[in-house]
């Protein structure tokens, strides 16, 4: 592993050059692995380890037709790649168990009686082992548990793929019952396409996790637009003028400058008014965020949001509700108004 200095603390990561594809393709050359589910991380990873050469079959419901007919436009052969998900489990050594949390706590009696002595059961979110008082998945110890967690969406894992780049994920080794855990974990990781892989725990990965998507990642962020976007409509400002200032200059230009090159970078490019209010105002938005987060990673260490978690996503209208929360938040002002701005970017103009 190479030793990376991260702002003071010296980490390992995993880098490609050191764990090449060909190391990985000679490690998993007598694995099946047979990826459970074809919804967010399923389709990603499993075509990225196609292209990789990796021996992969899909598990999904057919009765599940949108994502079934996605597997066979995506390639996948009825019979001979894709599978129920029952059946894929069985044909597979490495199962990778990429269904939803919640679906993850149903199968899981079907999905355990087809694991075999030296399977390695895999996930990409520590959620169903950390919380196995809740979910019930407790793993046989005659079977590796492992886990890779790509630091993005399966969109941004197939998409970062094609373009060559890659996109760095977490690595833990839960139960080792093989004595081959880890490297075929590094062996899964490096197949997925992961630019560089650094170590974690399954605990820490989902602590981690839910706390970061509930807060900044997703929940933090568009709740702090929708508070500037009022406050701006509030005051006299016009819809595109509210949304230009508080989502499109920082979605298509500032956080653009931050994944170049980091925050200070960032700043250095703003103007000199930008950079001095921003400077005042920083310390005390922390100061009042900071207690909200302290209050969410709390709730997610003593199971208060994973129990609320598969309650929810374990009803039958789950999708219903959903659909209609999402349907709120689409026809609201302020995304409404996001449209209507997107649609006039340059790359959208008529010729």
């Amino acid at each position: 592993m190479a030793k990376i200095d991260f702002g003071g603390v010296v980490e390992d990561v995993v880098m490609r050059d050191e764990f090449p594809l060909a190391k990985a393709q000679q490690v998993l050359k007598d694995e099946t692995v047979a990826v459970l589910g074809y919804g967010v991380q399923g389709p990603a990873q499993s075509m990225n380890m196609r292209d990789n050469g990796i021996n992969v079959i899909v598990g999904q419901t057919p009765e599940h037709k949108f994502h079934w007919d996605k597997a066979v436009a995506d390639g996948w052969v009825p019979g001979k790649t894709l599978f129920p998900i029952d059946e894929a489990a069985k044909r597979g050594t490495i199962i990778q168990y990429l269904v939803s949390d919640a679906a993850q706590m149903m199968l899981w009696p079907m999905v355990k009686a087809n694991l075999n002595k030296g399977d390695a059961l895999y996930f990409s979110h520590g959620f169903s082992i950390v919380y196995k008082t809740q979910t019930g998945v407790v793993a046989p110890a005659d079977v590796d548990v492992i886990m890779v967690a790509p630091k993005g969406s399966g969109t941004s894992v197939r998409r970062n793929f094609l373009a060559g780049s890659g996109i760095n994920a977490s690595f833990a080794v839960h139960q080792d019952a093989t004595g081959r855990a880890t490297e075929r974990t590094l062996a899964l990781g490096i197949a997925i396409g992961a630019g560089y892989l650094f170590p974690t725990t399954f605990q820490n990965e989902v602590y981690s996790d839910l706390t970061g998507e509930r807060g900044i990642l997703i929940g933090a962020l568009s709740g702090v637009m929708e508070a500037q976007y009022n406050v701006l409509r509030k005051n006299g400002h016009t819809p595109s003028e509210a949304f230009n200032e508080t989502v499109e200059e920082l979605t298509q230009s500032l956080i653009r400058l931050v994944g170049e090159n980091g925050m200070d970078f960032m700043y250095a490019n703003c103007s000199t008014t930008a950079q001095r209010g921003a400077l005042d105002w920083h310390p005390r938005f922390k100061k009042a965020v900071e207690p909200v987060f302290e209050d969410l990673y709390n709730s997610v260490v003593n199971g208060t949001e994973t129990a609320a978690v598969l309650k929810a996503n374990s009803a039958s209208d789950y999708q219903v509700k959903l659909d209609v929360e999402l349907k709120t938040m689409r026809d609201s002002e302020m995304w409404q108004a996001g449209k209507a701005v997107r649609s006039l970017r340059p790359e959208n103009w008529k010729q």
